[in-house]
């Protein structure tokens, strides 16, 4: 029998693989995915969300490929890693993606490439009327040479939209990226940057995933001294939460306990500290409270 069973759920409530069914809708990641679907629906071109590591960036992606997936009238693909040597690897994989027929090129130069990836965001814009939407994670790993090649692609657009629509999930250095392409940073219709949670955002995240999880029992499993605890290791970051909630619901059944308390989350912060795995700045922050 699975750890988790034991305690009462159906499923691993703190795994921290980005399953779009678990993922905690704070006012900021729904501030962020609403105003996308709408830049979407209005074809109005890039979307650009920044935030640091461990902030929902790509749970939040997973939760829009979701939503996309439901709508007939979208055509999408999401890239995952877009480290491309050069332009020729980004465009090839973009036409491979999105299943387009370069045509009888033998060995197609960029231009070729881009003349295909247009006539489809024709065909698909405007003669079948469909959103093409290309969603990329870890946007900070894109090169000038990709951003350029993105910047170009923007400019296909009829007189009433855009026939490319663009969304950028990155960590904070991409600001700077794009803040050095002026004529790519103007482009963007929609841009925000995600915080860490609240206390309260921290609470109701932890008490979401476990009743996503199947957890339906009365007695709570982490008490009020504990999630204090958490916040403020975590310091509201999704990722940290997770994966200190997971360690410590684990810690219930190998030591047959029965809630988390603050004692129970100290333990397991300091064995991290006496592992020499904890981050040197939470191990500062550690030692200021």
């Amino acid at each position: 029998m699975s750890y988790f069973k034991v305690l009462g759920f159906n499923k691993e409530p703190f795994s921290t693989s980005p399953d779009p069914e678990f993922f905690y809708l704070s006012k900021e990641h729904e501030t962020a995915l609403t105003n996308i679907l709408i830049e979407l629906r209005l074809k109005r071109g890039l979307s650009v969300i920044l935030g640091d590591v461990g902030t929902g960036k790509t749970t939040l992606s997973r939760k829009l490929v979701q939503d996309l997936k439901e709508r007939e009238d979208f055509v999408f693909h999401i890239i995952l890693d877009p480290s491309f040597e050069n332009e020729h690897l980004f465009l090839t994989s973009l036409l491979r993606n999105f299943e387009i027929n370069v045509g009888n090129y033998i060995q197609p130069t960029i231009l070729d490439l881009r003349e295909s990836l247009e006539r489809f965001l024709f065909q698909k814009g405007v003669s079948e009327n469909k959103t093409v939407t290309l969603i990329i994670d870890e946007a900070q790993k894109l090169n000038e040479g990709s951003l350029e090649i993105l910047r170009v692609l923007l400019n296909y657009e009829t007189n009433e939209f855009k026939l490319l629509q663009l969304v950028l999930l990155g960590q904070l250095e991409l600001h700077s990226k794009i803040m050095n392409i002026p004529n790519f940073f103007d482009r963007i219709s929609f841009k925000y940057t995600l915080n860490p949670l609240d206390f309260d955002e921290t609470k109701e995240m932890i008490e979401f995933r476990m009743k996503q999880a199947g957890y339906t029992a009365n007695m709570h499993l982490f008490l009020d001294d504990a999630l204090k605890e958490i916040y403020q290791y975590s310091r509201g970051y999704p990722r940290r939460i997770t994966m200190l909630c997971h360690k410590a619901i684990k810690n219930l059944v190998l030591k047959n306990r029965f809630v988390v308390n603050a004692d129970m989350v100290k333990e397991l912060i300091d064995e991290e500290i006496k592992s020499g795995w904890l981050r040197r700045d939470l191990l500062l922050q550690k030692n200021s409270y």
